[in-house]
């Protein structure tokens, strides 16, 4: 009976962690809830490398400055003495570990979270399969001399293989070698790359894509107690560590943003179509008990799970534009262009035409009359970075795809009550418009700094631009009607003339 199985929390008592992509994301997320929520854990070493010239000490250090590392310092400031610095870089051999702190890993640590990747769509083949394979196997490869290891969690993604579109929860063999793939990137040069790209990717959208199913078979390979978490569209936290919180831009966030300020009015995409959407919170906590699951089997091979929403309870695209709609104009953002509007289309030529005229256009007119105040124009080169990254994502909204997520529900099921509410992960218990409505709070909040004290003047100028919306709209509509009317006319003085020529 599931009452009777020993906690999630029990199992990690004690036990230290290694984790990969701490810094990011859904990284910080599962540091939080580690701490939070398993009471007597060990350690958490965190790797963490240097970037742009920010050492690996100052990172870490501002990590603990934001949420959600921040509400653990100012309720249990103790807890953020367990999280441990391990300078380095999973896209370097040995992870660029020095031999001290090689060796602690290797006495300590028994439970491997491995998250470290880049989601961008348009990297080169070579940054792609630097990043997110050769650093899997560089991950590996510790953690196959690691004596204690008793789990190790691999964070995947449910579109590694984008032409399977039923994505069962198995392992899909790869068509090349990985180690192959990491040995030409690291050997050819980037013309013969860019030259090879489409026909290595052999029908995948992206190297994203590509390098990760790359990256499953070598965990599928490695030897090791391991689960593969193949979470979908990751969006802001449903609860924790507060509703709606998010950090970045990516993916739905951006969109959403980008159509809640005006700028854009059309994008191509299948209204009917499943979102396949996941709250952070919910995917963390699947990753959390899967490690736990993987650790008390002590499975032979890779145990994989789709974190995903399944069928039960899914939202299309269509529901969440109009559901977006509803409460970015009830909860506005501040810098908004233009009253918010537009819609999907599956018609490329459609899309295309109001992306000229709905996006280019008006783009090109404020950008003039911003150069004739004696500023620099900005809104072309804005309308150019959205339009490329609709388009990076454009192969994700018109095509449909299956995930079954009966891991989790078995999961679910082998849980004791109690581990129920604190690693919560039943979908079907998620209200999608309230989602929606803390989603959008949480973007304004958490993302674009916007204080929830600027609501009431953000819905005053989001009234003003209503009746600008409508202006314009009466504007045009009269234009063209005389376009129109003066395109008839001349059209009948020219009969008209062409009767008399003949009368005469």
């Amino acid at each position: 009976m599931a009452s009777d199985v020993a906690s999630v929390s029990a199992w990690f008592q004690g036990r230290n962690v290694f984790v990969t992509g701490g810094s990011g994301f859904m990284g910080k997320v599962l540091i939080y809830k580690l701490l939070l929520s398993c009471h007597d854990l060990g350690n958490i070493y965190v790797l963490v490398r240097k970037k742009k010239d920010v050492d690996p000490q100052s990172r870490l250090k501002l990590m603990m400055q934001e949420i959600p590392l921040k509400m653990i310092e100012e309720k249990h400031p103790e807890k953020l003495e367990k999280i441990i610095l391990i300078p380095g870089d999973t896209t370097c051999k040995g992870l660029a570990l020095s031999t001290a702190d090689k060796q602690r890993l290797m006495d300590e640590v028994s439970v491997v979270f491995h998250m470290a990747a880049n989601v961008k769509f348009d990297l080169t083949l070579k940054e792609a399969v630097t990043i997110n394979t050769f650093g899997t196997k560089n991950v590996t490869d510790l953690v196959k001399q690691l004596p204690h290891l008793k789990s190790f969690i691999h964070v995947s993604t449910s579109y590694c293989h984008c032409n399977e579109p039923i994505l069962e929860e198995k392992y899909y063999p790869c068509d090349m070698d990985p180690e192959e793939i990491i040995e030409m990137v690291n050997t050819r040069p980037d013309d013969f790359l860019e030259l090879m790209t489409p026909t290595v990717l052999r029908g995948l959208p992206n190297t994203y894509s590509f390098s990760k199913a790359l990256a499953e078979d070598l965990v599928q390979k490695c030897g090791v107690p391991a689960g593969i978490a193949r979470p979908s569209i990751v969006v802001a936290s449903w609860k924790e560590p507060k509703p709606g919180w998010v950090d970045n831009l990516n993916g739905p966030t951006g969109l959403m943003v980008a159509a809640g300020k005006g700028v854009v009015r059309s994008v191509l995409c299948n209204y009917d179509y499943k979102m396949n959407i996941i709250p952070c919170d919910i995917a963390i906590n699947a990753i959390i008990v899967l490690a736990w699951k993987v650790g008390k089997e002590n499975t032979k091979k890779p145990l994989f799970m789709n974190v995903t929403d399944g069928i039960e309870n899914s939202i299309s695209w269509g529901w969440a534009v109009d559901t977006g709609k509803k409460y970015t104009t009830m909860y506005p953002f501040t810098g908004v262009l233009w009253y918010p509007g537009g819609s999907l289309t599956t018609l490329k030529w459609f899309h295309w035409l109001r992306v000229i005229l709905f996006h280019y256009i008006p783009a090109l007119l404020i950008d003039s009359l911003v150069l004739l105040t004696g500023n620099k124009p900005f809104l072309i080169k804005v309308h150019n970075r959205i339009n490329l990254g609709i388009k990076l994502i454009q192969y994700y909204t018109t095509k449909q795809w299956n995930f079954p997520n009966d891991r989790m529900k078995e999961l679910q099921s082998e849980m004791n009550s109690s581990d129920k509410e604190e690693f919560f992960i039943d979908t079907s218990e998620i209200d999608w418009d309230e989602f929606m409505s803390i989603y959008i709070l949480g973007t304004r909040q958490y993302c674009l700094k916007d204080d929830l004290s600027t609501i009431p003047r953000a819905r005053k100028v989001l009234r003003c631009l209503y009746f600008a919306d409508w202006l314009v709209k009466i504007g045009l509509a009269i234009f063209f009607a005389w376009f129109i009317y003066l395109w008839i006319y001349s059209f009948e003085e020219r009969i008209a003339a062409v009767f008399e020529v003949n009368e005469i």
